[in-house]
């Protein structure tokens, strides 16, 4: 029962209310308040600051998190071991990843792998933005750049570089950028993470980085909707290698300025350092190093 109760507080935390949680196993208001209730007696302290609008986490219920996790994950690979036996390879797995990444790039790979072993279950979140990954119960996840979250074990899959692109039909009527401070004259097709939107492209002009401030017309926090702007010749956008290498390859978008782009960014795959990873979440992680190891993205599949 405590390991019942454990996955419905977190479910509650990633749905953000007591009844939107039970909705998701399919329990009842009174339950869940019952539940939760007795989930606190048993730790002796509130987990949750309980308002009639919002709930909120308190020290003691995010210092359970972690802790939640790995007691869950260690009892599903337990039964997964007994269940299917030590040799198979078997159970769900959550992870998250960059929408377009998710889409052109992880997709025909997590199909791969689930031909490959037919009884595990992935469950896939694709965002653009910050994700927390002990509150949402993810497994695995692949990020852009250098993190900070020193809670989290880092595996860098490849090198991507940010190219900045444009379908021939934009070019043909507005140009093209010679040198970045052309881009002043441009619209440029921008993406926004959280609160923060990218209007800061980097370059290295004169042997020195320097920042130019963009502007445009259209503003996403979905990567995969920036890229279609961008191929129905919208604008200019700033796109990773891995989200454009079949547009740039077959022609539908062209890359600009690429003698001042800067260093390429390392595309990361994170998990936490607390949990134990099953023998599943083990399998996906080599597949993924070896698929992304390929040079040619369209043989990732």
């Amino acid at each position: 029962m405590l390991l019942d109760n454990l996955a419905l507080f977190l479910r509650i935390v990633e749905k953000g209310g007591m009844a939107a949680g039970g909705r998701e196993m399919g329990l009842s208001p009174a339950t869940v308040s019952e539940r939760l209730a007795a989930l606190e007696n048993h730790y002796g302290a509130r987990l949750l600051n309980r308002t009639t609008r919002s709930i909120s986490l308190t020290e003691e219920g995010r210092e359970l998190i972690a802790g939640a996790q790995r007691l869950l994950a260690e009892a599903e690979e337990l039964e997964s071991r007994v269940r299917l036996g030590v040799d198979r390879i078997a159970g769900p797995i959550r992870l998250s990843a960059p929408s377009d990444l998710g889409r052109n790039r992880l997709a025909p790979i997590i199909d791969r792998f689930l031909e490959q072993h037919p009884e595990v279950s992935v469950d896939l979140h694709l965002s653009d933005g910050y994700v927390d990954m002990a509150a949402m119960g993810l497994d695995l996840a692949l990020r852009y750049g250098d993190l900070a979250d020193s809670s989290l074990i880092v595996k860098r899959l490849a090198d991507s570089a940010r190219i900045v692109c444009a379908a021939p039909e934009y070019l043909r009527h507005a140009g093209t950028p010679r040198h970045p401070n052309d881009l002043e004259h441009h619209n440029c097709l921008l993406m926004r993470f959280g609160t923060d939107t990218d209007q800061t492209w980097p370059f290295e002009i004169d042997g020195k980085r320097q920042a130019i401030t963009v502007r445009g017309n259209r503003i996403a926090n979905d990567g995969d909707l920036i890229r279609q702007w961008a191929l129905k010749g919208c604008g200019i956008v700033r796109k990773s290698q891995w989200d454009v290498k079949a547009d740039l390859d077959e022609g539908r978008l062209v890359p600009l300025l690429r003698e001042y782009e800067v260093p390429a960014l390392g595309l990361q795959m994170v998990w936490p350092a607390s949990r134990s990873q099953p023998r599943r979440v083990r399998a996906l992680i080599d597949a993924l190093v070896v698929a992304f190891r390929t040079p040619d993205p369209a043989t990732l599949a």
